[in-house]
C-alpha cells in the first residue's frame, strides 16, 4: 500500500510492480488451465476469471484513493510516457474495439476497416494538434481549456454540455459491453449484467479519481491484450496458417471467398420475418455483399473514417489522459506509445475475424456448422449458452433440417467473446477472453465516467456555481456525480437502444460537432474569440444533432450517403464555418489572450495555468 501512497517510490518501481502483476496473471491463467483438465466446470472457470480480475482492479482502486485535488483530477501529473501510453490504450480500446470491431468485420467485411483506419489515424491528430499544447496549458479538463482560453462561463458551460452528451453516449456502449460479457460468463440476464459491470467500474474510479483509473487501466491493458492475442495465435496454428497470423491470414481470406459461392452467400436470403423475430441479429449471408449490392463506396468509407479520426481527437476522456504526464515532451511521447499499444490489438482484429469466420464455414474443420443438421448444431454447448441470452438464433426456413447460410443469426458483439468456443479451444481461453473484454469495457467506462464527473464537478460546480468550495466538498460532489451518471448509464444500456458500434459512432460525431474546432482553433488561431467559440459549439452541435434526428427518425434521405453514423461531418463543417465567420465579424481577443496562445505553442517552459486551480 505504501507504494501507492508515496508517489516517487511507486513511479520508480512501476516496471517491477507490473512485471510481477503480469507474471501473477499468467500464473492464474495456468492454474485455471490445470483445473479445467482436472474437471472444473466451464461456468466456474468463467466466474473465477471475471471475478479475480475485477477484484484486482478494485484493490488497485482502493490503494490509489486520494483526497488531493491534483491527484484526483490529473494523477498528480507524474505518469511516465510508457505507462500513460498503456493506460491510454486501455482507455481507448473500449468494448467497441475489443468486443464489437472484429464482429463488425466478421459480418460486414472490409467496410468496417474504416473504424480501424479512423481510430488509429485520430492519434496522429492528437499528437500534432492537441495533446502537447493542452498539457502545456495545464488544465484539468477539456471545458477547463475552452473556458479559460475564450473566457466566460457560457463557453465553459457549452463545452460541458457537449462533453456530457458525447461521453454519456459512449459510456452506455461500454456498460452494454460489460452486460454482454457478464451475462455469458456469470450466466445471468443481460439486464442484470449491466449493473454488475457498473459496480466494478465504480469501485475502480470512485475513491482515487484519475490516479486510481490510471493504474487500474495499466493493469487492464495487460489483461486485454493477452486475452486478444492468444486465441488468434492458437487458431492460426490449429488451422494450419502458421505462427505469424498477422501476415499469413490472406490464405484464410481466400479460402472463405472460395467457400462463399458453394454455401450460397449472396444467393440464399433471410426471409422478411427475420427482422421481427431476431432483432439485433444478423445472418451469416451478410458476410460479403453481392456485386449488385457492393460494399459501401469509397466516399462513405472515407467519411466514416474521417468521423472516427476527428472524433478521436475530440473525445475528452482521451485528451484528459495527456494532462497526467510530467511535461509537454512526455505528453508527446505518450501519444507515440499509445499508438504502439493500440496497434497491437488493431493489427490483430481482421485476423481474428477471418479465422473465426473460417471456423464456422469450412466443412474440413470439425467446428463448422453450415451444412450440418439442426439437431447437431443445437446440441453444441456454445450455441445453447449464447441462444439462452438472445445472442444467437437459428430458423429452418425450408424445413429440410439442414442449417443453411441464411438460417443462422448472431449478434456481432459476441464474435470475439464466443470465438474460443466456436473454435473448440479449451474453456480457459473463453474465460481469459471474457476477462479481457471486461477489462476493455471497464477501462473505457472508467475514463468516460471520470471525464463527465470531473467536468461537472470542476467546471460547472466549482468554476460556475460555488468557486469557494473547499477541496473535500469538491471531491465529494465529483464522487456523487460519478455514481449517479453511472447508474443512469446502466439503465439506458439495459434498454438495448442501439448496438455497441452504433453508440460509439454517435459519441464520436457528437464530440467532433461541438468540440473539435473550438479546441483546434483555440490553439492554432489567435483570432478565434469567445463569440466565435460560442457560435461554433451551438451551431455545430445543434446542426449535427438535428441531422441525426432527421436521418434516423425523421424520414429524411441522407445527403450524399451521410447516414446516422456520419452526422459529425455535418456538425463539424457547420462549427468551422460558424467559428470563422463570427470570429471575423466580432472583436478580436485582447493582447493578453493572444500572447497566451503564442506561449501555448512553445513545447517547453512552465504551464500556463500554473497553480491557478
Amino acid at each position: 500500500m505504501a507504494m501507492f501512497k508515496k508517489g516517487s517510490s511507486f513511479i520508480e518501481n512501476l516496471p517491477k510492480i507490473y512485471g510481477l502483476y503480469t507474471g501473477g496473471f499468467l500464473l492464474f491463467f495456468a492454474l485455471m488451465a490445470i483445473f479445467e483438465q482436472m474437471g472444473m466446470g466451464a461456468d466456474t472457470i468463467g466466474i473465477l476469471f471475471v471475478s479475480f480480475t475485477i477484484v484486482i482492479y478494485a484493490v488497485i482502486g482502493w490503494l490509489s484513493r486520494t483526497m488531493q485535488v491534483d491527484a484526483y483530477y490529473v494523477a498528480g501529473r507524474q505518469v511516465p510516457p510508457v505507462f500513460n501510453g498503456m493506460a491510454t490504450a486501455a482507455d481507448w480500446m473500449s468494448g467497441a474495439s475489443f468486443v464489437a470491431m472484429a464482429g463488425g468485420i466478421f459480418l460486414g467485411g472490409h467496410a468496417y476497416l474504416a473504424f480501424v483506419v479512423g481510430w488509429t489515424g485520430g492519434y496522429v491528430l492528437v499528437a500534432t494538434l492537441m495533446a502537447p499544447y493542452l498539457r502545456k496549458f495545464g488544465c484539468y479538463t477539456v471545458p477547463d481549456f475552452i473556458g479559460t482560453r475564450y473566457g466566460g462561463n457560457l463557453t465553459r458551460l457549452l463545452a460541458v454540455i457537449v462533453l456530457v452528451v458525447a461521453s454519456f453516449t459512449y459510456v452506455t456502449a461500454q456498460i452494454n459491453a460489460t452486460g454482454t460479457i457478464a451475462a455469458r460468463a456469470l450466466d445471468i440476464p443481460f439486464e442484470v449484467g449491466v449493473w454488475f459491470g457498473l459496480l466494478g467500474i465504480l469501485i475502480c474510479s470512485m475513491l482515487g479519481g484519475m490516479r486510481a483509473v490510471t493504474w487500474t487501466q495499466v493493469a487492464q491493458y495487460i489483461v486485454l491484450i493477452i486475452a486478444y492475442l492468444i486465441p488468434v495465435f492458437w487458431m492460426s496454428s490449429k488451422q494450419g496458417f502458421g505462427i505469424f497470423p498477422h501476415f499469413e491470414y490472406g490464405a484464410a481470406v481466400q479460402r472463405i471467398m472460395d467457400l462463399e459461392p458453394v454455401l450460397g452467400v449472396g444467393v440464399l436470403k433471410p426471409t422478411g420475418e427475420v427482422a421481427s423475430q431476431f432483432p439485433g441479429l444478423k445472418a451469416l449471408t451478410t458476410l460479403h455483399a453481392t456485386p449488385g449490392e457492393g460494399p459501401i463506396n469509397a466516399f462513405r468509407f472515407v467519411t466514416l473514417a474521417a468521423c472516427m479520426m476527428i472524433g478521436t481527437a475530440s473525445l475528452p476522456h482521451i485528451l484528459m489522459r495527456y494532462f497526467t504526464t510530467p511535461s509537454v515532451r512526455a505528453a508527446r511521447a505518450s501519444v507515440a506509445w499509445s499508438l504502439f499499444f493500440i496497434f497491437l490489438l488493431y493489427f490483430t482484429a481482421p485476423a481474428l475475424a477471418t479465422f473465426t469466420k473460417l471456423q464456422l464455414l469450412d466443412p474440413n474443420l470439425s467446428t463448422s456448422i453450415i451444412g450440418k443438421s439442426f439437431a447437431d448444431v443445437e446440441a453444441l454447448t456454445w450455441i445453447q449458452k449464447w441462444s439462452e441470452i438472445g445472442m444467437v438464433a437459428m430458423k429452418d426456413f425450408n424445413g429440410d433440417g439442414i442449417l443453411q447460410i441464411n438460417e443462422f443469426f448472431l449478434r456481432g458483439d459476441i464474435v470475439v467473446l464466443a470465438t474460443p468456443e466456436m473454435a473448440g479451444l479449451p474453456y480457459v481461453i473463453s474465460g481469459l477472453v471474457a476477462a479481457g473484454g471486461m477489462a476493455a469495457a471497464m477501462s473505457t467506462a472508467d475514463g468516460l465516467l471520470l471525464a463527465i464527473a470531473n467536468a461537472l464537478s470542476h467546471d460547472l460546480y466549482y468554476k460556475i456555481i460555488d468557486p469557494k468550495a473547499e477541496t473535500r466538498k469538491r471531491l465529494l460532489v465529483a464522487r456523487v456525480l460519478l455514481f449517479g451518471i453511472g447508474a443512469l448509464g446502466a439503465f439506458v444500456a439495459s434498454l438495448k437502444l442501439t448496438g455497441i458500434l452504433g453508440a460509439v459512432a454517435w459519441a464520436f460525431c457528437f464530440a467532433m460537432s461541438g468540440l473539435f474546432f473550438p479546441l483546434v482553433l483555440g490553439v492554432w488561431w489567435k483570432r478565434a474569440n469567445r463569440a466565435g467559440a460560442i457560435a461554433g459549439m451551438i451551431i455545430g452541435f445543434g446542426c449535427g444533432t438535428w441531422y441525426l434526428y432527421m436521418v434516423k427518425w425523421g424520414g429524411m434521405v441522407p445527403w450524399y450517403g451521410l447516414d446516422h453514423l456520419r452526422f459529425g461531418i455535418i456538425g463539424a463543417s457547420a462549427s468551422l464555418i460558424a467559428m470563422i465567420v463570427v470570429s471575423l465579424l466580432t472583436k478580436e481577443p485582447d493582447a493578453e489572450t493572444q500572447a497566451m496562445v503564442d506561449e501555448v505553442r512553445i513545447p517547453k517552459g512552465q504551464t500556463i495555468l500554473g497553480s491557478q486551480h
